[in-house]
């Protein structure tokens, strides 16, 4: 009853108090007792039409021409709104086309792989490249994203391939593709997974980014650690053959393996090519690369380049004390290794053993029991 009042308070809207009895007689003719089954509260109105007075009739009951107009009314705002958002995806076409193209000839002169950054970065890419940068673009707090996460992506070795408002943008996109990837699962598997974890999902969609930047840096410093007292070695014996230290460097980068360092390398020495001082450059690597080995190899050669002194029994001493910090590194992990691996063992291997030696004796103490 009080849900067939408040419908009709709602139909009739603000109805002068005299329209009470009409209320209270729509209410009886339409109660939930008296309506059948399957019929709505509208349909029974409909139905009963003559058996309320022609006051009430007027009171209660929609008027046609309203229903009509509530129609075109709703119709006009639904091709308003679709119109609306036509226009904002497809207003801006040729520009993004044009900007697609722009970026597409710079990635081939770089050679620039998405695959090697991840499947969901891959796929994702085109998605958020599209509909959420120019979002981020438009914000107020620029400055702020890329002071951000500029530093990060540098250290990742992500710098080329993604900006500040990229990786901004990648986050926001994942809120919704992570879910929509969830339920698009749930479906087709027919799980009965429960929805209250799409809000989980959501926020491990927001978080995935920095998870894999941070996998990112990791994996790239012990790549720059890795190759760096052969490298430093090298750069020793071409400044003591006779070479200056960008020619040295160049030599280096052209003869050793691909990696971060020589990534690093390369990056040095075009910024010294363009018109940046040596030191510099060397700052600008020890920011990137954000690692106590590389700050101490750019530290003593800008301190040595200050007081003109010979870098190669430098780089020499370097390299000495970079390879025993390796060293000391690899036999602290190893001596961590034995702790690291109890746990495992506590929890999977013995339980497995005491399985397979307690198992026959108790079989046989059931079967002499048993006998």
């Amino acid at each position: 009853m009080p849900g067939i009042l408040l419908f009709l308070l709602l139909a009739g809207g603000a109805a002068p108090l005299a329209a009470d009895p009409c209320r209270r007689e729509a209410a009886s003719l339409c109660s939930d007792e008296s309506r059948p089954r399957g019929v709505d509260l509208r349909t029974c109105l409909v139905v009963n039409e003559d058996r309320l007075g022609e006051e009430c009739r007027n009171l209660v009951l929609p008027k046609p021409e309203d229903s009509h107009l509530l129609y075109y009314a709703s119709t006009l705002l639904i091709g308003l709104a679709v119109f609306i958002i036509a226009r904002m995806i497809f207003s801006d076409e040729e520009s993004y086309k044009a900007t697609e193209q722009i970026s597409e000839i710079d990635e081939r002169r770089q050679r620039v792989s998405y695959a090697e950054h991840g499947v969901v970065f891959r796929y994702s890419r085109p998605f958020f490249k599209r509909y959420i940068i120019p979002v981020v673009q438009s914000m107020k707090a620029k400055k702020g994203i890329r002071d951000k996460y500029r530093r990060r992506l540098a250290t990742a070795g992500l710098a080329d391939v993604v900006s500040p408002e990229d990786f901004l943008s990648f986050k926001i996109f994942l809120i919704l593709g992570f879910p929509i990837v969830f339920m698009a699962t749930r479906f087709f598997l027919e799980a009965d997974w429960s929805l209250f974890l799409v809000p989980v999902v959501a926020v491990v969609g927001f978080f995935y980014p920095d998870i894999w930047i941070r996998g990112k840096i990791q994996s790239r410093q012990r790549e720059v650690v890795m190759f760096m007292p052969f490298t430093v070695d090298m750069l020793a014996l071409s400044v003591e053959a006779g070479l200056d230290f960008v020619a040295a460097m160049t030599k280096v980068v052209d003869k050793a393996r691909p990696s971060a360092l020589n990534d690093e390398f390369r990056t040095l020495i075009k910024e010294i090519k363009v018109g940046a001082s040596r030191a510099e450059a060397l700052r600008n690597m020890a920011w990137r690369v954000d690692l106590v080995q590389v700050s101490s190899f750019c530290a003593t050669l800008i301190a040595a380049d200050s007081v003109g002194a010979s870098v190669g029994p430098i780089l020499k001493a370097l390299s000495n004390e970079i390879r025993q910090k390796r060293s000391s590194d690899i036999e602290k992990a190893g001596a961590t290794a034995a702790t690291k691996i109890l746990f495992p063992m506590l929890f999977l291997i013995v339980p497995a053993v005491f399985v397979m030696i307690a198992a026959p004796v108790g079989l046989q103490m059931m079967t002499q029991g048993g006998g």
